[in-house]
C-alpha cells in the first residue's frame, strides 16, 4: 500500500480493482477520477497552454485541449509519456510533484475512460 502526502494530508491508497487491465500496477492504487484529481491537476499544470480559451498557447499544438475529461483521455498516451514519467518534460517549467505524477498515472492507467 502506497502512502501519499497530498495537501498536507496523508492518504493510504485503497485498492481500485483493475479497470485498466494492468494487474501489476492497478491492483493496489487509490481511486482517482477527473473530479477528485484530474480537473485540478489539469487546471493548475496544463490549462495555461492547453485550454481552448487560451490565446497565448506558448507553442502548444493547435487542437490539443484539456478542457474536459474526454479531451484528456483522448491524449492519455502522450500525457502519460510527457507528464507522468520519471523525467517529465511537461509542464515545460516543471513544478509537478512525484505524488502528482503518480496520481496522474493511476488516473489515466487504471481509471475509467472519461471519468
Amino acid at each position: 500500500m502506497r502512502r501519499l502526502a497530498l495537501a498536507g494530508i496523508t492518504v493510504l491508497a485503497a485498492c481500485a480493482g483493475d479497470p485498466g487491465g494492468d494487474s501489476g500496477f492497478c491492483s493496489d492504487v487509490p481511486i482517482v477520477t477527473y473530479e477528485t484529481f484530474g480537473k485540478g491537476f489539469m487546471t493548475q499544470n496544463c490549462q495555461t497552454c492547453h485550454a481552448s480559451t487560451q490565446t497565448d498557447r506558448e507553442g502548444a499544438t493547435d487542437g490539443v485541449y484539456f478542457d474536459t475529461a474526454d479531451e484528456v483521455w483522448a491524449h492519455k498516451v502522450t500525457i502519460l509519456d510527457r507528464a507522468a514519467s520519471d523525467e517529465p518534460d511537461m509542464p515545460p517549467l516543471g513544478g509537478t510533484t512525484e505524488d502528482d505524477r503518480y496520481l496522474l498515472k493511476v488516473w489515466l492507467t487504471c481509471g475509467v475512460e472519461g471519468q
